[in-house]
């Protein structure tokens, strides 16, 4: 179903981009990227008016499915949207920059 759908790995990801994170709070909590747009997957339908329609969106979760499947519902109602193959994952072991929402060091949760 996702062969399809356009994917970046992590190390490719424009440092300006804009980053969606599907993630639940929780994981959320313990490392994201600094700037990216969270909305656990379960309510984006209800909050996508602060999604925007004029730049790509690269989304992401953990590992890719749950970005996958939002990818390809974002696409389906007009967005430019790329899926961030290995998600947090791979952002993570590409030695990307991660803060967290507490004191100590983020990481994958």
């Amino acid at each position: 179903m996702f062969q399809s759908l356009p994917a970046v790995g992590a190390a490719e990801v424009p440092s300006d981009a804009f980053l969606l994170d599907v993630r639940e709070a929780e994981e959320w909590t313990a490392g994201h990227v600094d700037g990216a747009l969270h909305i656990p997957m379960g309510t984006l339908t209800a909050r996508l008016d602060e999604v925007p329609k004029d730049t790509r969106v690269y989304v992401m979760c953990r590992v890719g499915g749950r970005s996958g499947q939002v990818t390809a519902y974002l696409a389906q109602q007009g967005w430019d949207a790329v899926n961030i193959d290995g998600g947090m994952l791979a952002w993570e072991a590409a030695g990307r920059p991660m803060v967290a929402e507490h004191a100590g060091t983020p990481f994958v949760a």
